[in-house]
């Protein structure tokens, strides 16, 4: 009896700790099926400590105190950094697990079971357990380690190959409005070259597409939020931004016929920023009313307007009610569009970055599944 009761506690802690190297195991596969594999904006509390614990480093370097040039040079390593961190931290982990399964099955010392967990996992060979069920776990881990790698080698290319289709009508806007971009100059421009009744072909339809892949590739691999673009002024959030205004400055400003694809792009824009709000726990109102306050002044409105007139552009005769039209869609957008702008630090832009927040907007590690946005809705 006496001999039973010394051994119970060994076994105990030897179970113990076996149980929780699996727990481990399985939170971090779960993890990284999250990230890497569900087509969905599913939150991961691994994968969101990861990245914002290593934003705070990047933010002792890239200070508000720095210029943007300077910030904009540091941050552009933050995602690539935190991307090649993830699958790392990752590999830590499961190697830290299994060797608690290891030690659990009585392979000793601990420097032993974490040779035999790192062999395993990283499938090097060069050490290997004896007995039949420290074997098929040996062979569990490896063949976990193999599926890390893959998920990895499909991931990233994934990533790049949105960050590429995003890119492309970001700097095709260059072109069009600018950069910074702007609202006044893609209208000016394209009133200049005759291709003002062409704008909700040439423009607006192609980035009701955009809007549309946008939200569902920074939501399902909310990384791409932090891409920057390869120039330094450019970026999504701008140029999104600078895209809305053109189009509600369109429906509610300009003497021409009401046209349904202008109302479809402004609705399909903000519906998609603030998906990603959502994601990110940025609280805004889902419901706000035309009336409410929006970071454009009536003084900003009046001066885009005397530009508009002075390039022969015709504006609709009751200004009042123009700057009401105007308010109402961008009151839709305003707080989302400026939050977006300070989470990322965008580069200076008229009606966009220039109206973010003076205290940049940091995510929480921890986040509901529903967000208040959504249950207000």
């Amino acid at each position: 009896m006496r001999a039973c009761a010394r051994v119970t506690p060994v076994i105990v802690v030897r179970v113990l700790v076996a149980v929780l190297g699996v727990g481990l195991v399985i939170w971090t596969i779960g993890s990284a099926v999250k990230t890497v594999v569900l087509p969905r904006a599913t939150s991961s509390v691994l994968t969101r400590a990861t990245f914002i614990n290593i934003r705070r480093l990047f933010d002792l370097v890239a200070g508000p105190r720095q210029s943007f040039e300077f910030r904009d040079r540091i941050l552009a390593m933050y995602s690539p950094v935190s991307l090649l961190a993830l699958p790392a931290l990752w590999v830590l982990l499961v190697a830290t697990g299994f060797t608690g399964v290891f030690w659990g099955l009585g392979v000793r010392p601990w420097s032993e079971a974490v040779i035999i967990s790192g062999s395993s996992l990283l499938t090097l060979g060069f050490d290997r357990p004896f007995g039949l069920s420290r074997t098929v776990v040996s062979f569990v881990e490896a063949g976990i380690g193999l599926g890390l790698v893959s998920l990895m080698i499909s991931y990233l290319p994934s990533i790049y190959a949105n960050f590429s289709r995003r890119e492309a009508l970001v700097g095709m806007l260059e072109v069009r409005a600018g950069l910074p971009p702007s609202p006044t100059e893609l209208l000016v421009r394209y009133e200049r070259i005759g291709w003002g009744d062409r704008i909700h072909d040439d423009l607006f339809t192609r980035w009701e597409t955009w809007f549309v892949e946008v939200e569902e590739s920074h939501t399902s691999q909310p990384s791409l939020v932090f891409f920057r673009s390869p120039h330094p002024q450019r970026s999504w959030i701008t140029a999104a931004g600078c895209v809305l205004d053109t189009a509600a400055i369109v429906a509610s400003t300009l003497d021409r016929p009401h046209e349904p694809q202008t109302d479809i792009l402004l609705r399909t824009g903000f519906l998609s920023l603030r998906r990603i709000c959502d994601f990110y726990g940025i609280r805004y109102d889902p419901n706000p009313a035309p009336g409410d306050p929006i970071s454009i002044t009536r003084h900003d409105f009046d001066m885009l307007c005397i530009e508009l007139h002075a390039a022969g552009i015709v504006l609709k005769a009751d200004r009042d009610q123009a700057w009401r039209d105007f308010a109402g869609w961008r009151v839709n957008y305003d707080t989302v569009l400026t939050s977006l702008c300070s989470l990322i630090d965008a580069p200076p832009a008229n009606w966009s970055s220039d109206r973010a927040p003076l205290k940049r907007i940091k995510p929480k590690v921890f986040r509901r599944t529903t967000t208040p946005n959504q249950r207000r809705r």
